[in-house]
């Protein structure tokens, strides 16, 4: 009997067996990006990482319904407007595009629902109504709020004391607001900004309000896992749990909340704020055709851990890819078993470290083992790897010695060590060397890399 799914769920603080409220079908939302910029690498973690979870859910159950939304109503978008002297439409069709071809790009498949937050407005004004009758919400000065002290358990996620959300909150404290806890649910626009009719005056929504209607509109109170990045803890996460549990007398919005570790560059949080970003677009044009590369370098440490980013991890990945490409060069994988070892390593709250060792231990076995080679195919594509049929081509790059050509010097080299001819030998090598290709002997036969 295989092992079940293990997860670490955020809001339990312990790891705990993945069971769907529907046998046959997983339900999954992860919170997308706000659009109105190029997305960073870090942004790129939760796609990677929900990716592979989307994956696997796919391999061990028969439905698998994943979402991911767009956030396409925000200040910052408003802001960006403003100083562009575009249209928000404009900047956010833009950006949502290149958003999502950058993600695919990095061997992301897309989400099955991506709701946009303009697409729920009524809904956002239902749910906001609702808290309000239900007394858990309050409107002043055209703004509406939700009362943090009406839910007696708020918190329960982030485990924070009420002073530290006070300091977490996007909103600062005002006039309008009850309690200095208390977050936005509505707010005012002015006639410059873009602004809806509602039952407090034209204005727009609060950030965290889009997640709950989005998740009650598409799969009704409850889902199975919510996803997001660790930084959404507190407020998003736990103000959407707020939101909904209150509006759904007490159900829960999800039964599983698991959030990815930061990205950091020299031990320190990858941010805009700070300004030690660099884009994934910035990385794709650097790396052309290695989207592939980069997933593998974002998925090399456990999701809940940082992973220190570097050009020389995505250069090290690349060359661990090679590596397999050239191993699995014409091998079909269909109806191959999955390996067992990889699947429990996967199961057990997404073990990608100890995923990619079992991966390292196949490609050794692949070099004499065509099963092994198979077995390697099939398993690298689970983690979303060697799916590209132009890999060692996709750079571009027309000056670069053929791999036919690069088979063929090694034969040619072989054969002259293997009839004495040692000056030969070394003049392919020396040869290879100037065109960066790298000889690497061993028991098993002669591997090359690109440097």
């Amino acid at each position: 009997m295989r092992r079940g799914l293990k997860i670490y769920n955020t809001l339990s603080k312990q790891k705990e067996d993945f069971k769907p409220i529907k046998a046959d079908h997983v339900t999954l939302y992860v919170c997308g990006p706000t659009v109105y910029d190029f997305a960073h690498v870090g942004n790129a973690r939760p796609v990677v990482v929900f990716d592979l979870l989307v994956r696997l859910l796919r391999h061990d159950y028969k439905q698998v319904t994943y979402a991911r939304n767009i956030t396409d109503i925000d200040d910052k978008i408003i802001e960006a407007a403003q100083k562009s002297g575009q249209s928000i439409s404009e900047i956010t069709e833009k950006y949502t595009r290149i958003y999502e071809e950058d993600m695919v790009a990095l061997n992301a498949k897309m989400p099955d629902i991506r709701p946009k937050a303009t697409e729920y407005i009524d809904q956002m004004i239902a749910m906001t109504s609702d808290l309000i009758d239900k007394g858990h919400a309050y409107e002043k000065d055209g703004h509406v709020l939700f009362s943090v002290p009406s839910m007696a358990d708020y918190g329960a996620l982030s485990g924070r004391k009420l002073e530290d959300m006070i300091a977490g909150a996007r909103v600062d404290v005002a006039s309008y607001k009850k309690d200095a806890a208390d977050f936005i649910l509505w707010k005012p626009s002015a006639q410059t900004q873009p602004g809806w009719d509602s039952p407090w005056g034209r204005g727009r929504p609060g950030w965290h309000l889009e997640c709950s209607c989005m998740i009650e509109d598409n799969f009704g109170k409850t889902i199975d896992i919510h996803g997001g990045g660790l930084d959404l803890i507190f407020p998003h996460h736990e103000n959407e749990i707020a939101q909904s549990r209150c509006a759904h007398d007490g159900a829960p919005l999800a039964n599983y909340w698991m959030h990815n570790g930061y990205l950091t560059v020299e031990g320190e949080k990858m941010s805009k704020s700070l300004g030690n970003f660099v884009t994934v677009h910035e990385l794709l044009e650097e790396f052309p055709g290695k989207g592939e590369a980069i997933r593998m370098c974002l998925l090399s440490a456990h999701y809940r851990q940082p992973v220190d980013f570097s050009r020389e991890g995505i250069k090290q990945a690349q060359k661990q890819l090679d590596r397999w490409y050239r191993l699995t060069k014409d091998v079909k994988a269909e109806g191959i078993k999955m390996s067992e070892s990889i699947l429990e390593a996967l199961r057990d709250d997404l073990n990608t470290p100890r995923a990619i060792a079992e991966l390292n231990s196949l490609a050794k076995k692949a070099v004499n083992d065509d099963t092994a080679k198979k077995q390697l195919k099939a398993a690298a594509n689970l983690f979303g790897l060697l799916e590209q049929d132009d890999w060692f081509t996709a750079a571009g790059d027309d000056n670069a010695i053929s791999e036919e050509m690069i088979e063929k010097l090694i034969y040619e080299r072989a054969q002259a060590k293997k009839n004495k001819k040692f000056a030969r030998a070394d003049e392919i090598r020396n040869m290879l060397e100037k065109q960066g290709i790298f000889l690497l002997d061993g028991p098993d036969g002669t591997m090359w890399e690109r440097k």
